[in-house]
């Protein structure tokens, strides 16, 4: 290509050629040959570079593979200890691949406290490898179980399980330190992208952590289709699983919330809610008879849900909602540079009762809930706060309870996708891969 080959991977990679963290196991880079370096780390480990989602069942999780100087390290990414969702996330490195004797690329495992050891990485194809611990071992603590089971609770939510007085939480911790720790670093990753984004969008799309109740924080995908909103888990649970899709937001049903002393009542603000899913549920319903004939079509000028649709003729329905947005409705508008006064109901439930007093805009949608081992899926309605581009929130009415969810500020290298329709490819193969 008439180009050397060590100008070749530093415009390729940029590379700090005495990386910080491993110095000491590989101190003489100024000796290394580019050649090697890309012909026998780079090019063949090409295509493990990006954002992989790991196969654990229905917690998922978050993995970057990136080049770091003259290694290729996969680092997991996690979210900050519950319920501190503005917190920054937490990085630990699961293997690591370099060229070390005879120049030949060696895979090594990171995982467990023993430090390094070997391990093998299997590319099955373009968007999916594997990874391999050969010397499992080293993930074993001299204490046993309860050791291993004490550190990974210390690491995974920052407190020891006397720390935690609800049992339904303590059963839900200990049944995710069973499921997750079978598989001793031994997983299969499937490509994943970050969404795209385009002017139209009310806030830039992008991945956020959320809190989920007993189960903790989890990372979540915003990304903008249209006129809405979808909240896609990119870890889980076992009610409710990575992959899914956890929020449905129409930003077409902007909610104009009451004053903060009606807006604590709980029942007022489930009142307005409810009754935009109703208006919902009857478009939804006409739709269906406009497709099953041509009669149902003509007639569906006519109201299908009078107590509703009487009301909607007047554009502002009796809670106070703006049921025909224009545009200008469905970009949120823009409020004053203060913003809408916001509080929590009474009696709503909240992890983290850190939250802004004021928002942008609220709409109308509905967040998937689920019994345990994802049975009984069903969509129930609730209230999309969006407080500012960092952070956004949702009331979920049948739960009673409030969910905050905070940006993740982390660059993720290598995550985009090639064109739009493998990122809706993407979304629609992540439910099948947990379903």
């Amino acid at each position: 290509m008439g180009i050397a080959c060590r100008d070749l991977y530093v415009k390729r990679v940029n590379p700090r050629f005495r990386s910080r963290r491993f110095v000491k196991l590989f101190p003489d880079t100024a000796q290394v040959d580019y050649r090697d370096v890309y012909t026998r780390l780079l090019h063949p480990y090409r295509n493990i570079l990006g954002l992989w989602q790991p196969d654990i069942g229905p917690y998922g999780g978050l993995l970057n593979v990136v080049v770091d100087g003259l290694f290729i390290i996969g680092w997991m990414y996690l979210p900050p200890h519950d319920p501190r969702v503005n917190d920054s996330m937490r990085c630990k490195p699961l293997f690591r691949i370099h060229l070390w004797e005879k120049n030949k690329a060696e895979v090594e495992c990171m995982y467990g406290h023993k430090g390094s050891h070997k391990g093998d990485i299997q590319i099955v194809k373009k968007d999916e490898f594997s990874t391999k611990c050969n010397q499992t071992d080293f993930h074993r603590m001299s204490g046993g179980r309860q050791e291993e089971f004490r550190t990974w609770l210390a690491e995974e939510w920052g407190r020891t399980l006397e720390d935690i007085f609800h049992e339904h939480m303590q059963e839900l911790i200990l049944m995710k330190f069973i499921y997750t720790s079978q598989y001793d670093n031994c997983l299969t990753y499937r490509r994943i992208y970050l969404p795209p984004s385009s002017p139209e969008d009310l806030i830039p799309p992008g991945l956020f952590k959320g809190t989920y109740g007993s189960h903790g924080l989890e990372i979540v995908m915003l990304s903008f289709h249209g006129t809405h909103v979808k909240v896609t888990k990119i870890t889980g649970d076992p009610n409710v699983p990575a992959g899914q899709l956890t929020l449905h937001i129409d930003m077409t049903r902007r909610v104009h919330l009451p004053d903060i002393e009606h807006l604590q009542n709980f029942d007022k603000l489930s009142r307005i809610v409810l009754e935009i899913h109703q208006q919902v549920q009857c478009d939804q319903q006409n739709q269906e008879h406009c497709h099953a004939s041509t009669q149902h079509c003509l007639d569906s000028s006519q109201p299908a849900c009078n107590g509703v649709q009487e009301r909607q003729e007047q554009g502002v329905n009796a809670a106070g909602v703006d049921m025909q947005m224009d545009a200008e409705g469905a970009d949120a508008g823009e409020p004053g540079a203060a913003g809408l006064p916001f509080v929590l109901p009474v009696g709503v439930m909240a992890r983290n009762e850190v939250y802004p007093r004021t928002c942008r805009a609220c709409f109308y949608g509905t967040g998937l809930i689920a019994g345990h081992g994802f049975t009984s899926p069903e969509r129930t309605p609730g209230l999309f706060i969006l407080f500012n581009e960092q952070c956004f929130g949702f009331i979920w009415l049948d739960l009673k309870s409030f969910s905050l969810y905070s940006r993740i500020e982390d660059s993720l290298k290598n995550a985009q996708a090639p064109f739009r329709e493998a990122f809706e490819l993407m979304l629609k193969n992540m439910q099948s891969w947990t379903s």
